[in-house]
């Protein structure tokens, strides 16, 4: 994937909240729409690291702000999505990129796990997605970005709650694309690959091998890639190329793919 384009596209002027901005992924996206002229509005739960990221998008954006909010709470999220709105003018630009990760394998699992993981990965973005919508499609313009993962193409072993929520973020975004194709809305997966956050980083510590080089990302390339692309007419926007075969490997050689997947979880027993 190429570097930092040469003639950067601008958001001058438009209205952007990005969910998780408190560090990784988000923070990045954040500071980099800030920097390309939109008002942004930070949203995540660690008011420390907002301040930094606020500090950073003012000196670019002097609107931009940053919330305290547990996306998993949705009448808080709805409501500041509401007051966004009331403040600043209506979303053109929804980020949907806070998610949480935690291995969870057969013995250490409950609902209660599962509930967790789908409040922040699924029904968060969902709920966003369904509250700016409406005035989007009124105004035949905007765009809403949620940040799937490879996971949700190739569910790994300790990972069914992470992978179930993510796939099911895809499937509910892709199905919406279709559906409000030619309105002047854009809605978009990103699947940013492997970036060294601080979650991933966790899940290394943890025993979750690193994926080839081949697969790995910065922060940097990541929003750079999403704020040149997003707007266009693919849906899925791809920070790598080689997880896109998996679905290719598991129609031919079902199997095979079956057997190496098997073999993962078995170096964990």
């Amino acid at each position: 994937m190429s570097g930092r384009s040469i003639r950067a596209r601008s958001y001058q002027g438009q209205v952007a909240v990005v969910t998780g901005a408190s560090a990784g992924l988000g923070r990045q996206f954040a500071e980099d729409l800030a920097q390309r002229g939109a008002t942004v509005v930070g949203i995540a739960r660690r008011r420390v690291l907002l301040d930094d990221v606020e500090a950073t998008m003012q000196t670019h954006s002097p609107a931009s702000t940053t919330i305290v909010c547990d996306v998993a709470d949705e009448p808080r999220l709805l409501e500041i999505l509401a007051k966004v709105e009331a403040d600043l003018g209506p979303v053109d630009i929804l980020i949907n990129n806070a998610g949480i990760d935690r291995l969870v394998p057969i013995g250490n699992g409950d609902a209660g796990a599962t509930r967790e993981i789908f409040a922040v990965n699924f029904f968060a973005a969902a709920s966003a997605t369904w509250a700016v919508l409406p005035q989007m499609l009124a105004r035949r313009r905007g765009t809403i970005v949620n940040v799937s993962s490879d996971a949700a193409r190739a569910p790994e072993p300790r990972q069914a709650p992470y992978s179930g929520s993510k796939a099911a973020l895809s499937a509910f975004t892709e199905a919406l694309a279709h559906e409000i194709a030619g309105s002047g809305v854009h809605l978009h997966l990103l699947y940013p690959g492997w970036v060294p956050t601080a979650m991933n980083r966790s899940l290394a510590e943890a025993g979750v091998p690193e994926p080839p080089k081949s697969v790995r990302r910065t922060a940097e390339q990541v929003s750079t890639l999403l704020l040149d692309r997003m707007g266009g007419r693919r849906i899925e926007i791809n920070a790598t190329r080689l997880p896109q075969l998996v679905p290719v490997v598991r129609a031919l050689a079902p199997v095979g793919y079956q057997k190496a997947m098997q073999r993962l979880a078995a170096r964990h027993r």
